[in-house]
């Protein structure tokens, strides 16, 4: 079993079900005891900012804000520096536990030993 999960999450409330796949996926992890990164990238860049995840509704899913705190809490959240810019935010906009950081360090987190990575 890999001692740790790399999660990049690409979507965001344009893709409710994939975006929510991700977030659960990477929260059941934590909650599982696996070291867990997860990236926010494209659509799921808006869920670093303070309210944003409340905003986010599927039925039959674990709420987002309780997710997100979950994985800020007991794993890396990581929101990708392109997107970041590409959306105006900055470090100082992002909630408390999250970072900014680019391809070079996801590149660095996937390839390490032991890693396994889901895209979604």
């Amino acid at each position: 079993m890999s001692k740790k999960l790399v999660v990049k999450v690409t979507a965001g409330a344009d893709a409710p079900e994939r975006c929510s796949q991700a977030f659960t996926v990477a929260a059941v992890a934590v909650a599982s005891g696996v070291e867990v990164s997860l990236w926010l990238t494209g659509e799921s860049s808006w869920f670093a900012l303070p309210g944003r995840a409340a905003e986010f509704e599927l039925p039959h899913a674990a709420p987002l804000p309780e997710l997100l705190e979950a994985l800020t809490a007991g794993g890396q959240v990581t929101l990708c520096t392109q997107c970041a810019a590409r959306r105006g935010i900055t470090q100082e906009d992002v909630l408390d536990g999250v970072r900014i950081a680019g391809a070079q360090v996801f590149v660095s987190e996937i390839m390490a030993d032991g890693v396994q990575a889901l895209v979604y």
